[in-house]
């Protein structure tokens, strides 16, 4: 397959978008380049290769959801600016 200049024509004037006749073959060279790349593509023999879902082949790399201990209040709180009893006071940032 091959680009011509008519359909480089029709493309550009979808687009609406105007080339000079410089611009045109330059186009046109350019995109058959990219059809010729393309068809090399099809070239290799993938019959026999399973499609993958990811690159690297990785099991869950998430840890496991377990209960741990948590950080005591007054600890997570003593490096607030400002707290209020057993909360991080912030300040308003929604006008009503």
């Amino acid at each position: 397959m091959s680009v011509s200049k008519k359909d480089v024509e029709y493309i550009a004037n979808l687009a609406r978008l105007k080339f000079s006749e410089k611009e045109l073959e330059n186009l046109i060279h350019d995109m058959n380049e990219i059809l010729e790349y393309v068809e090399k593509l099809k070239e290799p023999d993938t019959k026999n290769v399973e499609p993958l879902s990811h690159p690297v082949e990785n099991a869950n790399v998430f840890r496991k959801d377990e209960k741990k201990p948590s950080i005591p209040r007054e600890q997570a709180l003593k490096n607030a600016p400002e707290s209020s009893d057993e909360f991080f006071k912030v300040p308003k940032v929604i006008n009503q």
